[in-house]
Formats: C-alpha cells, sequence, structure tokens
C-alpha cells in the first residue's frame, strides 16, 4: 500500500514539475529583438514607449472602458497566462472576454503573424524582473 503512494507522489510530483518547465515554452527562444521592434510598431502608442501604459489606467473612461495598462511589472500582464495574453492580442479584448465589458484592446490576426505575437510577449516578459517572470510561470 505505501508503494503505490510512493508512486502516485512521485508521478505527481513529476507533471507538476513536466508542467512548470513547460509553461512558457511558446515564449522560449523567441526573438527579443523582433518582439520590441513588433512592440514599438504596433504597441506602444497605447501601452507606452517604455511599457509603462496611459495614465490613469484603472480609472474607467467615460466609453465604459479602461485606458491601456502598463506592460512593465507595475501592471497585471503577468497576472495572466501566456494562452490568455496570446488570445487576447490577437482576437482583442472583447472577442477573448466575451463579457458585456468593454475593451479598447483591439485585435490583430490580420496585423500580426502568430510568430510576431509570441515574439512581442516574449520581448514583455524579457523586462520583468526575475521574479517577476517566475511568477508569471505558475499562472497556467
Amino acid at each position: 500500500m505505501c508503494k503505490n503512494y510512493l508512486i502516485l507522489y512521485i508521478f505527481l510530483l513529476t507533471m507538476v514539475n513536466l508542467h512548470t518547465a513547460n509553461a512558457h515554452h511558446e515564449l522560449k527562444d523567441q526573438n527579443i529583438v523582433n518582439g520590441e521592434e513588433n512592440y514599438q510598431a504596433h504597441c506602444a502608442s497605447c501601452h507606452g514607449l517604455d511599457l509603462e501604459g496611459q495614465p490613469n489606467w484603472r480609472t474607467m473612461k467615460a466609453d465604459g472602458s479602461l485606458p491601456a495598462p502598463p506592460h512593465d511589472e507595475t501592471g497585471h500582464t503577468w497576472h495572466h497566462d501566456t494562452k490568455m495574453l496570446f488570445d487576447y492580442t490577437k482576437y482583442g479584448g472583447q472577442k477573448t472576454l466575451a463579457t458585456d465589458y468593454k475593451s479598447g484592446m483591439p485585435g490583430y490576426e490580420d496585423v500580426l503573424s502568430d510568430l510576431q505575437i509570441w515574439e512581442i510577449l516574449a520581448f514583455i516578459r524579457s523586462t520583468w524582473p526575475k521574479e517577476i517572470q517566475d511568477l508569471h510561470a505558475t499562472r497556467h
């Protein structure tokens, strides 16, 4: 009986470690330089040249949307899992969230390739302190 629990424990521990190790495989080995260039070309006009977001990004605007949040460690980007961030960028906020919330985030599926989106996300993540990157890796 103890042997079965030990085997189960080792199996579960292995699965947790594999999941954590592969949590950000989409961002691994991406071209950060391309990501930064595409961020500056397509994202910085709203999210800031230095990923700082728009002023008062937590305060609802008159149209019911929120200003663009920062993508640096002071924002909430790192709170979301990688797949959600990819979908939010590709399809836009309204389509991804599928709620009554009015998102100002447009979709980029007709503007950026999947690779370009992954590179942008990898660039953003690369700017975070290691402890924030490690926390983000647990968001799956």
